[in-house]
C-alpha cells in the first residue's frame, strides 16, 4: 500500500472519531429507515387504533422482540466486517439449554425455587457457552481463513445438534420463578424488565460502535480490510473479538429466552438466525460490510415485528407475513446496493 493510501485510511478513521455522535448514530440511512417504522405504525393504527395503541399490545411487543434485538446487536458488528453468522440461534439454544441444567444440576434436579445466586450461576453458563462458540467460530474464520458461511453454517448444526444431545431432544423445565417473576414478566413503571435489558445492551453495542477503537476498527475492517491490515489494525485479533462479541450476546439472549418463556425449548428459534440477519439488513446495515448502526438494527428489529403483528391485528391472513417481510427485506438490500453504485460513481 502507498504512502497515501495509508494516511487516507488514517484520515478517515481520525475523521470517525472526530464525527459528532448524533450524526454517526443517524447514518446509514437510519433516518428513512425510522421513518418506514413511523408510517408502519400510523397506518396500522389508523385501521385499528383500538389494538394498536393498547399498552398490553405495546409491552408485549416490546418483550417479545428483546431477544431478538440483543442477537441483532452482536450480528450488527459481524456484517459491518462483511462478514456473517448463520450460528446465532443455535447458540443461544445451546446456552439456554445448559444455563437451565445448570440450575436444576446445583438445586437438586429442579430449580423453580432457586435463588438469586443460583440464577446468577445460571447466567454465567449460558454467557460462557455463547461466548465459547463465538470465539470457536472467530477463530477459524481469522485463523484458519475458513469463510464465515461455511463456519457459522457448520456451527449452526453443531450447536444445535449438541444442544439435543444435552438433554435427549427435550425442552428443560425447572425455571426459578424468581427469574421469569422479577426478570421475565417484570415491569418497572409499565415497562418490561427484559426489555430494558435488551435497551441496555442495545445502548452500549451503539456506544462502543460509535465512540470506541473497537467500532472504528470493525467499519476498517469490513471497508478494506487489506487497507486496515496494511496500518497496524490486528485484523485476524479484531475479528475474532467480532464472532467472540455476537457468541457472547447469543448466550445472553439464550438466557433471557429462560426468563420469558419459563422454560429451555430446544425448538422455535430455528430462524432466530435468519431474522438477524434480516433486521440488521433492513435497518441500514450494507451487507457488503463497512456501513451501519445499531440505531438503525433497533428500527430492522421493529420494522418486521410490527408488521406482522399489524397484519394479525387487521385480519389479514398469517400467510401472507412471510411474504410481506420478504419483500420489505429485497426492497433494504435492493437500496443498499443503489447506494453504493452511486457512492462509487461520484
Amino acid at each position: 500500500m502507498t504512502t497515501d493510501e495509508k494516511t487516507t485510511l488514517s484520515s478517515s478513521l481520525s475523521d470517525e472519531r472526530r464525527t459528532p455522535l448524533l450524526k454517526r448514530l443517524t447514518g446509514a440511512n437510519t433516518l428513512w429507515i425510522g421513518l418506514v417504522l413511523l408510517v408502519l405504525v400510523a397506518a396500522f393504527g389508523a385501521i385499528r387504533p383500538d389494538a394498536i395503541f393498547q399498552v398490553t399490545t405495546l409491552q408485549f411487543l416490546l418483550a417479545e422482540t428483546a431477544v431478538l434485538l440483543v442477537l441483532s446487536v452482536g450480528m450488527t458488528f459481524v456484517i459491518i466486517t462483511s462478514g456473517i453468522d448463520l450460528s446465532v440461534g443455535s447458540v443461544l439454544v445451546f446456552a439456554s439449554v445448559s444455563s437451565a441444567m445448570a440450575m436444576n444440576s446445583v438445586s437438586g434436579g429442579d430449580a423453580t425455587n432457586a435463588g438469586w445466586g443460583v440464577i446468577a450461576f445460571g447466567l454465567l453458563v449460558a454467557v460462557v457457552s455463547g461466548a465459547a462458540w463465538g470465539l470457536l467460530n472467530g477463530l477459524l474464520i481469522s485463523r484458519a481463513k475458513i469463510p464465515p458461511l461455511i463456519v457459522t453454517l457448520g456451527s449452526f448444526g453443531a450447536a444445535q445438534g449438541a444442544a439435543l444431545l444435552l438433554n435427549n431432544g427435550s425442552n428443560v423445565s425447572g425455571i426459578p420463578d424468581k427469574l421469569n417473576t422479577t426478570f421475565g414478566s417484570g415491569t418497572w413503571f409499565g415497562i418490561p424488565n427484559i426489555v430494558i435489558v435488551a435497551v441496555i445492551v442495545t445502548a452500549l453495542g451503539a456506544l462502543l460502535l460509535t465512540t470506541t477503537r473497537f467500532g472504528r476498527y470493525t467499519y476498517a475492517v469490513g471497508s478494506n480490510e487489506e487497507a486496515a491490515r496494511r496500518v497496524g489494525i490486528s485484523v485476524r485479533g479484531h475479528l475474532t473479538k467480532v464472532y467472540l462479541l455476537a457468541g457472547t450476546l447469543a448466550g445472553l439472549a439464550g438466557f433471557m429466552g429462560n426468563a420469558f418463556f419459563r422454560v429451555a425449548v430446544v425448538t422455535g428459534h430455528e430462524t432466530d438466525n435468519l431474522n438477524a440477519i434480516a433486521a440488521v439488513v433492513l435497518g441500514g446495515t450494507s451487507i457488503f460490510g463497512g456501513m451501519g448502526s445499531v440505531l438503525g438494527t433497533v428500527f430492522g428489529v421493529f420494522i418486521p415485528a410490527v408488521l406482522e403483528k399489524g397484519l394479525v391485528i387487521i385480519g389479514v391472513k398469517e400467510f401472507w407475513q412471510p411474504i410481506a417481510v420478504a419483500i420489505v427485506l429485497v426492497a433494504a438490500v435492493w437500496l443498499d446496493q443503489t447506494r453504493r453504485r452511486a457512492r462509487n460513481q461520484r
